[in-house]
């Protein structure tokens, strides 16, 4: 069975969230694709910052990673924010990189470097 990349974010019982990486193969062997959700009514508590934080650390130590990129939707400052708090820095825009509801609109990529 192979190990786990991805893990629920738990409260009181009940899954609200998730965080976790896909991790690169052959020439992307060292690096991941970082991602994350959280139910509404959970926002600005903290919750993603200190899951997301201690989600990049395990996964660049334990999986031996160099690199984890996390593009955001263009108009996500909150989710920007978590991904700052846990050390990524942004790195530029992938313009019109992305299709949602009908719209063609940009990405923000971030990245955590070893």
């Amino acid at each position: 069975m192979p190990e786990p990349t991805h893990w629920a974010i738990e409260i009181n019982g009940v899954a609200v969230g998730g965080v976790g990486v896909d991790l690169g193969e052959g020439i992307f062997a060292k690096s991941g694709q970082f991602g994350y959700w959280l139910g509404e009514q959970h926002w600005g508590r903290r919750i993603m910052s200190e899951a997301a934080r201690a989600v990049s650390e395990y996964a660049l130590s334990h999986f031996g990673l160099a690199r984890l990129e996390a593009p955001v939707f263009a108009w996500n400052p909150a989710s920007m924010r978590v991904l700052e708090k846990a050390g990524f820095v942004r790195e530029g825009v992938l313009r019109n990189s992305v299709l949602k509801d009908g719209q063609l609109i940009d990405q923000v990529l971030y990245a955590l470097v070893r």
